[in-house]
This record gives C-alpha cells, sequence and structure tokens, in this order.
C-alpha cells in the first residue's frame, strides 16, 4: 500500500455525489492553487461556485468515512505554513495503510502452511522496515548460536 502511495499510483475513488465544502476566499484559493499536486495524491477537487470545493474524487485508502471536510481544513492549515499538501495528505494516507495493514495481517496463533510461511517470508524481504510493526513491536528476532543453545539449557 505504501508503495502505490510513493510511486503515485494510488487507486481513487470517484463520489457518487461529490462532497461540496463551504470556504472562505483564500482558502478556496489556497486549494485550487494546490489542485494538481492534491491529485495526484489521489484527491481530486474542483471550484464549485465562488468560494466552495467539489471534491469530486478521493484516495480508496481513505475510505467512506473520511472525515473530506476535516482533511480539507488541515490541508488547507499546512498550505498556509508550509505551501506543500503532500505532507499532510501523506502522512493520513500512511496512518490508513498501517490500520489496513493490521487488520489484514497474520494474527498469533494463527497457523500458517510452509507454503504460506515461505511466500510471508518473501515479502517481508521486499518490504522496507519489515523488521517491526507499524505499531513498533517486532515481527522477528535474530537469535545467535549461543542464545538459542541458553534457550535449550545447553550452555
Amino acid at each position: 500500500m505504501k508503495s502505490s502511495l510513493q510511486e503515485n499510483n494510488l487507486a481513487r475513488q470517484g463520489l457518487l455525489l461529490p462532497e461540496i465544502i463551504d470556504l472562505n476566499a483564500h482558502d478556496h484559493a489556497l486549494l485550487l492553487d494546490a489542485a494538481n499536486t492534491l491529485e495526484q495524491l489521489g484527491l481530486v477537487i474542483e471550484s464549485f461556485g465562488v468560494t466552495a470545493i467539489a471534491v469530486r474524487e478521493i484516495p480508496a485508502l481513505l475510505g467512506a468515512n473520511a472525515n473530506l471536510k476535516e482533511m480539507l481544513h488541515d490541508i488547507i492549515a499546512l498550505l498556509k505554513t508550509e505551501s506543500d499538501p503532500n505532507s499532510l495528505l501523506e502522512r493520513r494516507l500512511f496512518d490508513v495503510c498501517a490500520s489496513m495493514a493490521c487488520y489484514g495481517s497474520v494474527r498469533a496463533g494463527r497457523t500458517l502452511n510452509l507454503d504460506e510461511m515461505n511466500a510471508l517470508l518473501r515479502q517481508m524481504e521486499q518490504t522496507d522496515q519489515s523488521g517491526q510493526c507499524n505499531h513498533g513491536r517486532p515481527t522477528f528476532i535474530t537469535l545467535d548460536q549461543k542464545a538459542l543453545e541458553k534457550l535449550f539449557a545447553r550452555s
């Protein structure tokens, strides 16, 4: 998921009915100036009337329950300080990626067959920061010969 985000290959979800968000003139202009950048991140907006913004598409990772008004106001606040909407939207999307990955992960106690174990290890080899989960817990530990022998009272 994070790779798709970093490669600008994010799936977008078109909204059946665009969400219309009223803004003041200054905030409206800030968002429209950033529209191309936002579109690269999967957020498609356009002007709707004098000061309103219509949200047409959102990154699919945000899901149907995304608070778009809050997100746009967060982006506006960022634009007022950094003039780069990428970092805020990417941060929010990375948080969503982390949550979604957690729900789909292999849970403690689940039995895997040999093929599943090998496939999981190959995927981990290709994943950045695979040594810990999104919550900071280790996904594996390394034991040297001495530590292994100690576990089996062979030291």
